[in-house]
């Protein structure tokens, strides 16, 4: 159990996400890129160093690659930077695709992780709390 500001954190498992496993490849790639907001990110969320929740790392849903998941919560966290400009629709169809699967997309600029990591880990506790509790 999950216990943020004295709020239970209450599970939302979504089971048998489908997987295009050709992504693969892809996917262990951009794990090994190191894009710097990632790898940030990364380093205060893995091994449950946030409130003991449980990150994945470029994690394969259907036919895309998320940046961040968080299978007890369902919740799918995208690091957006400049790959992300100019692909609006791209972006509305992906994460309408995660939504039809019970999942919520948390989103996150990638220059305020550089910027302002204190604020975005404030921030994404926030979110689960309002979201979760």
């Amino acid at each position: 159990m999950t216990i943020i500001e004295n709020k239970i954190i209450k599970p939302r498992f979504t089971n048998n996400l489908p997987k295009n496993r050709d992504l693969i490849h892809f996917s262990k790639n951009n794990r090994c890129a190191g894009i710097l907001s990632e790898v940030l990110f990364w380093k205060q969320v893995h091994k449950g160093k946030f409130f003991g929740i449980n990150f994945n790392r470029q994690k394969i849903i259907g036919n895309y690659i998320v940046d961040f998941y968080v299978p007890s919560l369902s919740l799918v966290i995208e690091i957006d930077g400049s790959s992300h400009n100019y692909k609006e629709e791209y972006d509305f169809k992906r994460e309408e695709f995660f939504k039809s699967l019970g999942l919520l997309v948390y989103k996150i600029p990638d220059i305020e992780v550089k910027k302002n990591l204190s604020w975005i880990m404030e921030g994404l506790k926030d979110f689960i709390i309002a979201e979760y509790s």
